[in-house]
């Protein structure tokens, strides 16, 4: 029983630390965005035409592909998720096992009468 609540402790240490890690990416974004915007504005630097929005946009990107892992792919498919695949392919296998035996079974017994 022990192992199994330390097995949540992990999971849950695990899960708070990677939506802490978005929740300052998000924060970086927003202050990195004003940043851009006021070199942008401000001191009229300006590489080529439009580079603030491309690099915001270019950000916002990977931060909802950060988002995705975090609360959507991670949240699915987690230790229970991978447990659950293991032991469905393993029935699977199983079964197949279970099938080839019969069918040498069978085999024998006709090959025997």
């Amino acid at each position: 029983m022990e192992n199994q609540q330390h097995e949540k402790y992990e999971y849950a240490r695990r899960r708070i630390k990677q939506k802490k890690r978005l929740y300052y990416h998000f924060i970086f974004f927003l202050i990195g965005s004003l940043f851009f915007l006021l070199v942008e504005k401000i001191y009229d630097i300006q590489p080529f035409e439009g580079w603030y929005l491309w690099a915001v946009t270019l950000w916002f990107f990977f931060f909802i592909l950060h988002f995705i892992k975090v609360y959507i792919t991670d949240r699915f498919m987690n230790k229970n998720w991978e447990r659950e695949q293991i032991d469905r392919l393993m029935a699977l296998q199983d079964k197949k096992i279970e099938q080839l035996q019969k069918k040498i079974e069978s085999e024998k017994s006709n090959t025997a009468e």
